[in-house]
Parts: structure tokens; sequence; C-alpha cells
């Protein structure tokens, strides 16, 4: 057990509480705490948006999938992810901003009525089960690591959940937003000079290159089956479109300081993730020429070991140090956003509605409870789920917003003849025919994926619940002068 490393650890993840505590002292209403009182310049709206996507599976599901299957493999993450932001960007962030909401499931309220806002606002809680408990678990591998197993994963999940929940119940979204803002500084150089040594360790970039070019690791598109083509499809859109109607989105692009900095700090998080996303997968590489065989066993059988067995087994101190600090920042940022959104979407869009009478003050106190019991809720299903790796469990977290969340978000901002039947028979069609494809219900999910069967189902539904009522109204119209004129 390294105890100088260890010593380091502790000192940040306290530097970081302290900060939390500081932001708590700055939070006067649900505003402050919710969006940061929709005050944040560009840089910060960048960085936040930036560090929600960059968690543990970035840094450890991403790179091992990577070296075994190639960029095919991780279209959904980073490539489907990095994207996401910049749709929101370009085309709902300027929108969304000047309707001036706190959360995404007050424009469902606004456009559709009370009954798809909860419902729309349920799925996106739902969704973030998988999510937070994969940084949770993640965490918990970290402290394992760093104690040479001294402390169980389970143990560790626990540390870890208290760590951020602390500086997240305290400061909300401006705790969050400042914590990001330094987490990303430690997150870039910290990775950044781990891949240049890295890179030494392994004869240099170009060797690396070479191992990924013989490994046909740069193969992107699949086999032209449509099996293959449609999977490959799903895979990309799960995330690419699933996470647009999410709430810690929807914070980052409201708590900017006007309309063109949402957008613009949207954009340029979505670009910088994509880009980023490649430096550990270029480290887990050098690991794979340095390591050979060992690596490639690891990335196979735990993969979620194998960056921090390469940085402890191959780096000296100070990279080490460095290399845990950039990974707790990631996780940890990504941890906190996600901890926050569920748990101000169930008190602004489903606590307000049994309670429609609560004060500022009594919102801001549940807000802060919800994290509480949210946090429990996931640390509860981390340990249940431990053992599934990290990747899957953010992946099948986004298939409910996708089928459930995405049509009525879309079709509610650019389609006016969109209306609450309309909504109501979508959602109930993309998540009824998502639940059919499950591999408990039938063998379709073995033909088609899921969740593109939900997403098309719901585009119908909407399209059909929209026109046909107005479709029916015409024809009895036209019936009724029909008669008039015979009569």
């Amino acid at each position: 057990m390294n105890t100088t490393l260890i010593v380091f650890v502790v000192l940040y993840l306290l530097g970081t509480l302290a900060l939390g505590v500081w932001a708590g002292t700055r939070i006067k209403n649900t505003a402050d705490f919710a969006i940061a009182g929709r005050r944040l310049p560009l840089i910060m709206v960048v960085t936040t948006t930036f560090a929600t996507w960059f968690g543990a599976e970035t840094v450890m599901g991403i790179p091992a999938k990577f070296v075994q299957g190639g960029l095919g493999s991780i279209v959904e993450d980073p490539f489907g992810a990095g994207t996401c932001l910049i749709l929101v960007g370009l085309f709902f962030a300027m929108r969304l901003y000047k309707q001036n909401l706190l959360t995404i499931g007050d424009f469902y309220r606004k456009r559709f009525g009370k009954g798809i806002e909860v419902f729309c606002s349920a799925a996106i809680i739902l969704s973030y089960l998988g999510w937070v408990a994969a940084q949770i678990t993640a965490l918990g591998l970290v402290f394992s690591v760093l104690t040479n197993g001294a402390m169980s994963e389970t143990a560790g999940m626990i540390v870890g959940t208290l760590a951020v929940l602390i500086y997240v119940v305290v400061g909300g979204f401006l705790a969050v937003a400042w914590t990001d803002f330094i987490q990303m500084i430690v997150l870039v150089i910290g990775l950044s000079i781990i891949a240049i040594f890295a890179s030494d360790l392994a004869g240099g970039a170009d060797k690396v290159f070479a191992m990924a070019s013989s490994a046909d690791l740069w193969k992107f598109f699949p086999e032209p089956s449509f099996k293959d083509v449609a999977f490959f499809i799903a895979a990309g859109l799960t995330m690419m479109l699933g996470s647009i109607p999410q709430q810690d989105v929807f914070q980052r692009v409201m708590s900017a300081k006007d309309a063109p900095t949402a957008r613009n700090g949207a954009v340029i998080g979505g670009v910088s993730y994509i880009l980023f996303a490649f430096v550990p997968m270029f480290v887990v590489s050098c690991a794979v020429v340095v390591m050979g065989q060992q690596a490639m066993d690891l990335a196979k059988d735990d993969y979620q070991r194998l960056l921090p067995t390469f940085v402890l087994t191959k780096m000296p101190l100070i990279m080490q140090i460095l290399f845990f600090g950039a990974l707790l920042s990631a996780i940890k940022s990504t941890s906190s956003a996600t901890l926050l959104a569920p748990s101000t979407s169930f008190v602004e869009n489903i606590l307000k509605n049994l309670r429609p009478h609560m004060s500022d003050r009594q919102q801001l106190l549940a807000m802060r409870w919800s994290i509480v019991v949210f946090a429990a809720l996931v640390l509860a299903y981390a340990i249940a789920m431990k053992g599934t790796p990290i990747y899957d469990l953010v992946s099948s977290a986004y298939q409910v917003t996708l089928v459930g969340a995405f049509v009525p978000l879309v079709f509610g901002v650019y389609w006016k003849r969109a209306t609450t039947q309309g909504a109501i028979l979508s959602v109930a069609a993309g998540i009824g025919v998502w639940i059919v494809f499950f591999p408990q219900v039938s063998t379709l999910g073995e033909d088609f994926p899921g969740q593109l069967a939900g997403l098309l189902a719901g585009i119908v539904g909407m399209v059909a619940g929209s026109l046909m009522p107005q479709f029916l109204r015409n024809r009895h119209e036209m019936q009724h002068h029909v008669v008039g004129l015979n009569a």
C-alpha cells in the first residue's frame, strides 16, 4: 500500500469538499441550487458540460473496449455521447434557454400538460440509476486498488458516495460547477502528462499506432448486413439522442449567463469530449504495447483494472498521483452532476404536483433530502449490481429516455401540430414496443434492437396521435356537410 499516494488522494477529496461548502454559502434559493442562478460564463459551461460526460467509463471502460474491438465498438460512447452535446447546442439550447425553465420536465408540462411532465420526468429519473451506479462502482474500485485490497469495493463505494454527497447537498449545482472547473483542469493536465509518459514507455507513438493498425482497431463501420447495421445505428443513437432529454444536460444549458453562451458551451463541450476521449484510449494502447498479452487478458477478464494496473506497476509515484487525481476528477464530476439532476427533477416535476403550495425554502430543503435518498438508492443498486461492467451500466441507462422522452421533446419544440394526445401515444407506443423486445418477453431483440424499434414506434405514435383527431374531425364535418347538401 502506497501511503504517500493515499495521502494525496485524501487531501484532494478534502479540497473538493471544502470548495462545495464554500459554494453552499452562496445558495439563496432553488434557482441558485438547481442552475447556479443562470450566471455561469462560457468557460465554466464548457468545463461542466465536458465534465458531466467524462466519467468512469471514459477512462476505464471505453479504452478497454477500443483495444478489444476497435472504433466500431465504441460508437455509443464517446461518439454518440459527444454528438449529443453538439446537437443540444445547435438545436435545443437557445430555444429552451429563452423559456426560462428550471428543469426539462417543466417543458413537458408547459407543452403537453402535467401527465406527460410526470411520466417523462419519472423516465428521466429512472435512467440515472445505471449511470450514477457506474460512477459509484468505479469509486469503489479505485479505493480498493489504492489500498491494495485493504478496503473492499463495497466499502469504497460507501466512502466515495459520502465524499460526493456532502458537497452536492451543501452547494448544489454551484458547487458542482466550481468543482467541475477545478477537476477538469486536473483531468486534462494529468491525463495529457500520463499519455506522454506512456508513449515513452511504449517506445514512441509510432509503435502504438502501428499496433493499432495491425490489430485493425481503426475499423469503424460494421459488416454490410441488415442486422449489423441496425445494431450499429441503435448503439450510436442510444446516447446521441437518448441523452438529449436529460436533466443534467439541461442544467448546463440553463446555468449559462445568456442564450449564445448556452449554445456555444454545449457545442464546444461536445467536441472537446470526443477529441479528449482518445487520450485514455491512447494510454491503454500504450499499455498493450508495454504489457503485451497481460494487458489483453486484463482487458478481456477485468478491463476496469487495466489502466490502474498499468499505472501502478509501470509508472513512478508522481505519475500515479497525477493519474488517480485525474481519474477521481472524472468520476466525481460525473457522479455529482448525476446525483443532483434526478433529485431536482423529482422535486420540481413530481413532488410539486403532490404538494403544489410548497414555498421556495421548502423546495430547497426537499431537493437536498431527495439527493440523500437518491444517493442511498443508487448505492444499494450499485452494490447489488457489483460485477456488472461500468460501460454496460452506462449504455443501458439511456434506452428508456430514448424511447419515452426524446420524441415528445423534439416534436414539442419543432412541430406546432404536436398535441398532448400525440405525446401520450408516443410515450405508450415507444415504451411498449421497447418492452416487447426484452429478452425476457420475446426473441425479437435478437434480430433487431429494441431501443430502435421503440424510437420508431414513438415517432409513429406522435404523428398518428396528433393528426388522427384532426383527421377524424375533418371527416365528420365533411360527412355532415354532405348530408346537409343531400337534404
